[in-house]
């Protein structure tokens, strides 16, 4: 299975000898350009990306997580001691060939099942000549 999860965790705050205590961050400082920093683009690069959103008025991080190869996927039913209770999420467990793999402060956006076939859904659909309670538009009730 294909799962794609978001994970949160709390800002990290970066600190320079420039800067003096309780002085705010610019987002230059924060967020230099990549060609600036890295010596090549964001896209070119094949790294884990956090953006910074915000979550009860207070900055976290926020990053898509996609794995391939999943086998189950399960959410403990009491809390673990990786859970945050001022982040987003919870402990998700991910079982794949080899083993079990816990992402903490995590929520589940979609799970893909690409070994399934495509097959007609079964079951009853509404036809043209049973209205199923509706009435029709021309009548007055």
């Amino acid at each position: 299975m294909l799962v794609q999860l978001r994970q949160y965790k709390h800002e990290e705050v970066q600190f320079d000898d420039n800067r003096t205590t309780g002085e705010s961050q610019t987002e230059d400082a924060v967020n230099p350009e990549s060609e600036d920093y890295f010596g090549k683009d964001m896209d070119e690069l094949d790294i884990e990306t956090w953006d910074t959103i915000e979550y009860e008025d207070d900055p976290i991080e926020r990053r898509s997580v996609t794995i391939d190869g999943v086998t189950a996927v399960s959410v403990p039913k009491e809390p673990t001691d990786a859970d945050d209770p001022d982040l987003p999420g919870q402990t998700i467990q991910l079982r794949m060939g080899g083993g079990i793999e816990n992402i903490a402060q995590a929520e589940i956006v979609e799970v893909q099942d690409l070994e399934v076939e495509e097959e007609e859904a079964e079951g009853k659909a509404s036809q043209d000549d049973e209205p199923y309670g509706k009435e029709s538009m021309d009548e007055e009730p």
